[in-house]
């Protein structure tokens, strides 16, 4: 086979490697951040900003088919592999003394964010970003109506819900519950998710780029600021716990990375010549539902595991068993089991041939 025709071929199946690397760095980067709890995590890489932008995309993309079967394809591709994961984690809880209510029905339907015990909540606590993502795919039709009448002040404007909410000019409905809780991560999001209409509809090539990069460099300004300026009232910079700084640092990241795709022509094509990193690549990308739902699970088991090690000598002597590092190498071992064990539920939610790892080629499952 010639050299250039891996690179001809991955591009014959309309795939993206900048946006499937980006997705793969974004994942490995919540697996580190879940493990060290790196406060400065966000600011190196904002994770879930880089995997909203990148779904809106997607989306955008698929909404050229008619909506309500884009939205029932989307929901299965989410809920299948959750229910699979929550059989799982609510048998685990009521094992452990969970009594659990009508809520039940948000494991059903994640559309708050469902119940449990604190005996899992290391394990369910991750659930929010599918329920985000589940209110944009489902309110998606409406949001890219609205944006493609007049993208740039939609844009634009979409940060403003969340200003006003976290400097206290409007109070969040339901403030302390579910729903206040889903507005408040939908309004940190938006941007992200119109930013991937933008480039999908092909806007992004259009904009010059001086105002680009000053606006989004003045996002970040504005978010660092605000997330060192209130550590006195969140308690840290992590922009995890300060929304408004999340909304205006991913924004201005986003955007410079989504951008510069464009202006610089940015698609790591070459990378299907690295056949094993492309694989790897491949396989994050059509199992990223997978790995984030198991990733805190294994990060858990990983613990009891290590404990292990200690009854072997040799063990205790040589390796690391102290270090968080070596706990992040044996969450990532786990992680590796849980991908063939599991991941295959994607390829039924997708409606494909199941497969205990997909190969070149294979299509990611979600926008997620």
């Amino acid at each position: 086979m010639p050299r250039d025709e891996p690179t001809r071929q991955l591009a014959l199946r309309g795939r993206d490697r900048y946006f499937d690397t980006l997705r793969a760095v974004a994942l490995i980067r919540v697996v580190a951040y879940h493990t060290f709890g790196w406060a400065w995590a966000g600011l190196v890489f904002p994770s879930m900003g880089v995997m909203f932008a990148l779904a809106g995309s997607l989306m955008a993309r698929s909404l050229r088919r008619p909506a309500l079967s884009v939205i029932r394809s989307r929901v299965r591709r989410l809920l299948v592999p959750f229910w699979a994961w929550g059989s799982v984690v609510v048998l685990a809880m009521l094992i452990h003394g969970w009594m659990p209510d009508w809520r039940l029905v948000l494991w059903v339907v994640p559309l708050g964010d469902p119940p449990g015990n604190s005996w899992a909540a290391q394990a369910w606590e991750i659930l929010w970003y599918l329920r985000c993502y589940l209110w944009f795919v489902l309110l998606s039709p409406l949001l890219l109506r609205v944006f493609r009448r007049a993208p740039v002040p939609v844009l634009l404007l979409s940060l403003v819900p969340i200003t006003l909410f976290e400097t206290g000019t409007l109070p969040y409905p339901g403030a302390g519950g579910r729903l206040g809780a889903a507005i408040c991560d939908f309004s940190i999001f938006l941007f992200c998710w119109l930013l991937g209409f933008a480039h999908r509809d092909g806007l992004l090539a259009k904009w010059r780029a001086r105002p680009v990069v000053l606006l989004s460099l003045s996002a970040l300004a504005v978010g660092g600021w605000y997330a060192f300026g209130h550590q006195g009232e969140y308690g840290t910079y992590d922009l995890d716990d300060v929304p408004l700084a999340q909304a205006l640092w991913s924004a201005g990241f986003v955007t410079l990375l989504m951008y510069a795709k464009v202006a610089r022509r940015i698609d790591f094509a070459r990378l299907a010549r690295h056949r094993r990193l492309d694989r790897v690549v491949t396989v994050f990308n059509a199992r990223a539902v997978t790995i984030y739902l198991w990733h805190e699970i294994a990060l858990i088991l990983a613990v009891p595991v290590i404990d292990q090690f200690w009854n072997v000598p040799a063990f205790e002597r040589w390796l690391p068993l102290e270090s968080q590092w070596f706990l992040f190498a044996v969450g990532w071992v786990l992680i590796a089991i849980a991908v063939p064990l599991f991941g295959w539920v994607e390829d039924v939610a997708a409606g494909r041939r199941p497969r205990l790892l997909p190969g070149a080629g294979t299509k990611a499952t979600t926008g997620a």
